[in-house]
């Protein structure tokens, strides 16, 4: 006989914190599961960081379309640089603190312990994943309500920041590192209208893409994901 995994005590606080009743409450066990804790009895197969890769697009669509709504003057690189402000790990574990996101982390005792609970990464993580089982279990619009709650005041607050290439080469120099390389593709479409696909690396280790209408802003935007995901704000 095959366990169900429990919810884990008091869920009620972070359900309606999400605004959301699970129909399917393994996707929430899932979310909340620390991988110390998949050999525990019970557990799920997986823990959240299945749910995190998936989170992490719904989170980007959904924001993309709030400051698409809210800053209509705004040019391509200017949005970017206010989304890569609204998606990065800091914001999220803001929010994760916010509903109490911590309290209800599945985790083995030595990760208790260690303080895993109040873990930024983690907290970020985990309110990724939340946002994706929000998304299989009740559609777009339950993750869509989640996400303006708590990110709506927000949008209104995130200015553009610096030049994403700028600070991208100012951390490469505070780590002694080689200046960040811009390669060029691929790129597609009309001659009135190209589509340009940019890689950036940096140390020849860490290494995004993005695209744009020109090289520049597909510059622009390679170098803010790859901020994005060196975790740095920009």
């Amino acid at each position: 006989m095959v366990m169900k995994p429990p919810l884990p005590a008091g869920v009620d606080p972070l359900e309606a914190a999400l605004g959301h009743r699970f129909e399917n409450p393994a996707l929430l066990v899932e979310a909340l599961t620390h991988p110390s804790a998949r050999q525990r009895n019970a557990a799920p197969e997986r823990g959240y960081e299945r749910l995190e890769f998936l989170g992490d697009r719904v989170l980007g669509m959904i924001v993309a379309q709030l400051l698409w709504q809210r800053f209509p003057e705004d040019d391509e690189g200017a949005l970017t640089r206010r989304h890569v402000a609204l998606v990065r790990r800091e914001a999220l574990a803001t929010v994760a603190r916010e509903i109490r996101l911590g309290d209800f982390i599945i985790a083995s005792s030595g990760e208790d312990a260690a303080g895993v609970r109040q873990n930024t990464s983690v907290l970020a993580d985990v309110c990724e994943a939340l946002i994706a089982a929000l998304y299989l279990d009740g559609g777009l619009p339950a993750a869509q309500r989640f996400v303006e709650r708590y990110w709506e005041r927000r949008v209104g607050a995130a200015q553009p920041l610096r030049d994403p290439k700028t600070a991208l080469q100012e951390w490469a120099q505070a780590r002694g590192l080689s200046l960040p390389s811009y390669t060029v593709v691929d790129t597609s479409g009309p001659p009135h209208r190209r589509c340009f696909t940019v890689t950036v690396s940096v140390a020849g280790a860490k290494v995004e893409s993005a695209s744009g209408t020109s090289k520049r802003e597909a510059e622009a935007a390679a170098a803010a994901a790859l901020l994005a995901s060196l975790g740095d704000s920009i």
